[in-house]
């Protein structure tokens, strides 16, 4: 299992809601995550907007392929675009990742 981690930043105005929202995610979305390989999914926040997410996954690459062809991705995508200053990118389009050089099991 990989472990992968990336940042977005979401308007600091918008982070209460962003948050809130996250609390209420579609049971649909969740499902197309955990089939697409999304396992350990966590997201942490600073008061500046900064969003860290963490999960596990076989292949990142392949996961985020999976989600990339799920018609709900794409709903849930669209409704999180103004949280964000992308331009043309979702969200999940424009994750930064974090490269991994240590760990402690």
């Amino acid at each position: 299992m990989k472990r992968v981690c990336f940042l977005l930043q979401v308007r600091p105005e918008r982070l209460d809601e962003y948050v809130v929202r996250h609390g209420e995610v579609w049971d649909e979305m969740l499902a197309a995550l955990r089939a697409a390989g999304w396992s350990n999914y966590t997201m942490f926040h600073r008061e500046d907007g900064l969003v860290v997410g963490y999960l596990e996954t076989e292949s990142f690459e392949a996961a985020l392929a999976a989600m990339d062809s799920e018609l709900v991705n794409a709903r849930w995508q669209a409704e999180m675009a103004p949280f964000f200053d992308l331009g043309d990118r979702r969200p999940d389009q424009a994750m930064s990742t974090l490269t991994e050089f240590f760990h402690l099991d």
